[in-house]
C-alpha cells in the first residue's frame, strides 16, 4: 500500500481499460445508462442482431448468449391473475417457538421452468414470476444487400469490426464495413433520464440498404427471457407524428408508456408489422434520440444527439473524478493490470446497472434473472461499494425504496409474530414477497439496510449527516426491533432459529439453528441502530443491549468455526459464508479472530471452489484482510475458478444461460479493494496507490 502527495492520474487508469472488441460474441454486450435506465447494445452499437443474443435461442445452439434489450427500473408489467392469487395462497406452517408461523414457501423454481407445476405451486410461481421487468423496445441496424432484401440475421456478415466503449465519456463508438461500406455508429445516454441517442454515418442510409428499426415484444414472465414476440395481439403500439419527429404510444395490459423519438436526417414510419417502425434516413449521416417515458405523455421537447452526448461526458467524467481511486501500475505482481481492469470495469458496470432509485437485479438492467426483481441480500454486494469509494449519494438513492414499502415489511413481521419490520428476500417495486422454499426462511438481508445506511453516513460530509439520520430514524428503529425481537432464549442464551436458512443455502430451514455469520451480523446491526440512535441524541436501547449481550457464540469443532450449530456436518461446497462473521462483518464480540483466522486456512485448502460464487472470492479477501493476511486477500480476488473469470466486457459470468452475468461479483470486488485500500493492506509484488477512500 502507498500513497502519496501526487494525485492518481485518474484518466490514464481509466483509459487504459477502454473496452474495445473486434468480433462478435454472443456474451460481449455493452451498456450505456444512468442506474435507473440502461440501452445495452450489440457490436453495431444498436440492437441490431437481436437473434444472436437471445438466450433461448442461444441455448439451442449449444452456446451462452446475453441479451440486447432497452431497461428501466420503472418499466414493469403484471400478467393477468384472473385467479386473484394472493400471498396467502402460497403459505405453508412452520412450528417454531412461538408457535406456528406461516411463510410463504410454495413454489418449485424447476418445475415452473420445466411446465410441470401442481395445482398447489400455482399460485405461488404466479407470485413469484410477478411482475417481471419490461423490455421497452428494440433500436437497430436493418442492413440489407439490397434497399429490397431481407434484413442480415447473422453478425459474420460484418468486416472490420471496431468497437470501443470509452469509460472516461460513457460513449460507444462502433464502426464496421457492410456489403463494402463502412459504418459508425456512436451511442450516448442521458444521465438523468431513460435516453438513448444514436449519430449514424453511412452511405448506406443514404441508398436504403441501411436503416434503423424499432420493434416492440410484448414480456415473458420466463426466468432469464425479457420478450415474447409472438404475443402481438396481448400489446398496442400506435405511431403519431410530433415536431421534430414522432412518438410511439405503448400500452400493455396495465402498463403505459411512450417512446418520444427525435429524428434528424430522415422520417419516421410504420414499418410491416403491428409493433414494428423504421427510420428513412435522407442522406448518410442520422442522428436518432429516443426518450422512453413511464406514461404516454410525449409533451417532453426535443433534444439532440449533440445534448445527450454532452451532458453524457460531463457526467462520466465527475464521476471518474470524484470519490476515489485506485492504480496498481507500480505493482510488480503480474496480476496487477488485471485486477486493476477487473476495478475499473467494475466501477463502470454498477454505475450503469446498480445506482439507481430501486435495489438492483443480480443482472442489472441486462436481463432477466428472477423476472428482473431483486435479491435484497444482494443490495449490499451491488451497492455498498458506492459509499465505501466515496460516491454515497449512488446507494442512498436505492435506500428511500425501504422507507416507501416499510408498511409492507412491518406486515410481514406481524404475520410473523414480531414488532417491528421484516424485510423479504427477493421482491418486486411494490416490496411484496416472492414465494420461494428456500427465500422465505433466509434472514441476513434483514441487517443490511442498516450497514448500508451507516456506510453512507461515515462518507457523508458532517453538514448532511444530521438530516440524514432524522430522515432514515425510523426505518432504523423498525428494522432492529424486529432483529432484537426474533432471537429465541434458550437456557439463558439468544439463539437465532429454527426456522432459518442460512447464507449458504442447503441447510434444512426448520432444524438449523445459529449460523455462524448471521449471529455474527445480528450483533453488528444492532450495533449500528444503537449508533444511530446515539447520533440523533438518544440513548442506546437497553433491551437492544441485553440482545446483543445474551447472543449465542458460534459453533467450533477442531478449532474452527462451522457453518451452523447443528449436529449436520459442515458442508463445502457453494457459499463459504461463515467466514463472513469477520471480514464482511468488523471485528465484533461474538469471534475469535484467532479461530476464524484458523477457519480461513481451513475454508482456502478445502473446499468445493467451482460451486463457490463470484461474490465468494471477495469474501475470503475481506476476511483475510481483516485478520492482515494481505497475500491470501489477493490471491483470493484473482483465484483462478470458473465462476471468478470477468470477461473483456467486465461481465461476471456464473450460470451459462440462467446467469451470464453477475453484478454481485463486481460489487463485491470493489467492496473488498476498498477495505484493503482503507486497511492500508499489503503484500510482496503490490503497491497500491489509493486516494479518496473515506476514512
Amino acid at each position: 500500500m502507498r500513497t502519496d502527495a501526487t494525485p492518481i492520474d485518474r484518466r490514464a487508469v481509466v483509459d487504459r481499460h477502454a473496452i474495445e472488441l473486434t468480433a462478435a460474441h454472443p456474451e460481449h454486450v455493452l451498456s450505456v445508462g444512468n442506474g435507473d435506465f440502461a440501452f445495452t447494445a450489440d457490436v453495431t452499437g444498436m440492437q441490431t442482431f437481436t437473434d444472436f443474443h437471445s438466450p433461448a435461442l442461444a441455448v439451442r445452439r449449444g452456446e451462452t448468449a446475453v441479451n440486447t434489450c432497452t431497461m428501466s427500473s420503472w418499466g414493469w408489467h403484471e400478467m393477468p391473475n384472473p385467479e386473484g392469487f394472493v400471498l396467502d395462497d402460497a403459505m405453508s406452517t412452520y412450528e417454531t417457538a412461538r408457535g406456528p408461523v406461516s411463510y410463504p414457501d410454495r413454489y418449485d423454481m424447476q418445475a415452473a421452468m420445466q411446465g410441470q407445476l401442481t395445482d398447489e405451486m400455482r399460485p405461488g410461481a404466479w407470485l413469484h414470476a410477478n411482475p417481471q421487468r419490461m423490455d421497452l423496445g428494440r433500436i437497430g441496424l436493418e442492413l440489407r444487400q439490397t434497399s429490397d432484401a431481407a434484413a442480415e440475421a447473422d453478425p459474420s456478415v460484418l468486416r472490420d469490426i471496431r468497437q470501443v466503449q470509452d469509460l472516461w465519456t460513457g460513449e460507444i463508438r462502433s464502426s464496421f464495413t457492410y456489403a463494402g461500406s463502412r459504418v459508425d455508429v456512436v451511442t450516448v445516454a442521458d444521465p438523468d433520464a431513460s435516453t438513448v441517442a444514436f449519430r449514424i454515418r453511412s452511405a448506406l442510409l443514404a441508398d436504403g440498404r441501411a436503416r434503423v428499426g424499432l420493434r416492440f415484444p410484448y414480456p415473458s414472465d420466463g426466468f432469464f427471457q425479457t420478450d415474447d414476440w409472438d404475443a402481438g395481439e396481448r400489446h398496442e403500439s400506435t405511431l403519431r407524428s410530433r415536431t421534430g419527429g414522432a412518438v410511439v404510444e405503448r400500452i400493455v395490459d396495465a402498463a403505459r408508456y411512450s417512446v418520444a423519438l427525435d429524428v434528424t436526417g430522415g422520417r419516421m414510419a410504420r414499418g410491416d408489422a403491428p409493433h414494428a417502425f423504421h427510420v428513412d434516413a435522407s442522406g448518410d449521416e442520422l442522428e436518432l434520440v429516443a426518450a422512453f417515458r413511464p406514461d404516454d405523455d410525449a409533451s417532453a421537447p426535443a433534444t439532440s444527439f449533440a445534448e445527450v452526448r454532452e451532458r453524457s461526458a460531463a457526467w462520466w467524467a465527475r464521476f471518474w473524478e470524484s470519490g476515489a481511486a485506485v492504480d496498481l501500475a507500480a505493482s510488480s505482481d503480474p496480476r496487477a493490470p488485471e485486477l486493476e481492469r477487473r476495478v475499473v470495469l467494475s466501477q463502470a458496470l454498477t454505475a450503469v446497472h446498480c445506482s439507481g432509485h430501486l435495489p438492483p437485479a443480480e443482472t442489472g438492467l441486462v436481463t432477466n434473472s428472477w423476472q428482473g426483481k431483486f435479491h435484497l441480500e444482494m443490495h449490499w454486494w451491488h451497492a455498498a461499494h458506492f459509499a465505501m469509494w466515496g460516491r454515497p449519494e449512488l446507494l442512498e438513492r436505492s435506500l428511500d425504496w425501504y422507507l416507501t414499502v416499510l408498511d409492507s415489511a412491518r406486515d410481514t413481521a406481524a404475520r410473523q409474530g414480531y414488532p417491528g419490520a421484516r424485510w423479504p428476500k427477493q421482491a418486486g417495486p411494490d416490496g411484496r414477497e416472492s414465494p420461494d422454499p428456500i427465500g422465505s426462511l433466509i434472514a441476513w438481508q434483514q441487517p443490511h439496510v442498516l450497514y448500508l445506511l451507516d456506510l453512507v453516513w461515515r462518507a457523508t460530509p458532517e453538514a448532511g449527516r444530521a438530516a440524514l439520520v432524522a430522515r432514515f430514524g425510523e426505518l432504523v428503529e423498525e428494522t432492529a426491533a424486529f432483529m432484537a425481537a426474533f432471537p429465541e432464549e434458550r437456557d439463558g442464551e439468544l439463539h437465532l432459529g429454527p426456522p432459518i436458512m442460512p447464507a449458504q443455502e442447503f441447510y434444512d430451514s426448520r432444524t438449523t439453528t445459529d449460523p455462524t455469520y448471521e449471529l455474527a451480523y445480528w450483533w453488528w446491526g444492532l450495533e449500528i441502530a444503537q449508533r444511530w440512535r446515539e447520533r440523533a441524541g438518544r440513548r442506546r436501547d437497553e433491551a437492544w443491549t441485553d440482545v446483543q449481550r445474551r447472543l449465542a457464540t458460534p459453533k467450533v469443532v477442531d478449532g474452527c468455526y462451522v457453518a451452523v450449530a447443528t449436529d449436520e456436518p459442515m458442508r463445502r461446497d457453494d457459499h463459504p459464508s461463515l467466514l463472513m462473521a469477520l471480514g464482511f462483518v468488523p471485528e465484533t464480540p461474538i469471534i475469535d479472530p484467532e479461530i476464524m483466522s484458523a477457519t480461513l486456512d481451513d475454508v482456502w485448502d478445502d473446499w468445493q471452489w467451482p460451486t463457490a460464487w463470484g461474490w465468494d472470492f471477495p469474501v475470503i479477501a475481506m476476511t483475510a484482510t481483516r485478520l492482515g493476511r494481505g497475500g491470501l486477500a489477493f490471491d483470493a480476488l484473482l483465484r483462478d475458478e470458473v465462476k471468478n473469470t470477468v470477461t473483456p466486457v467486465g461481465h461476471n459470468p456464473q450460470m451459462g444461460a440462467i446467469l451470464p452475468l453477475y453484478l454481485p461479483g463486481n460489487g463485491s470486488l470493489l467492496a473488498a479493494v476498498a477495505l484493503i485500500a482503507q486497511t492500508g493492506t499489503a503484500a510482496p509484488g503490490w503497491t497500491v496507490r489509493a486516494e479518496g477512500f473515506p476514512a
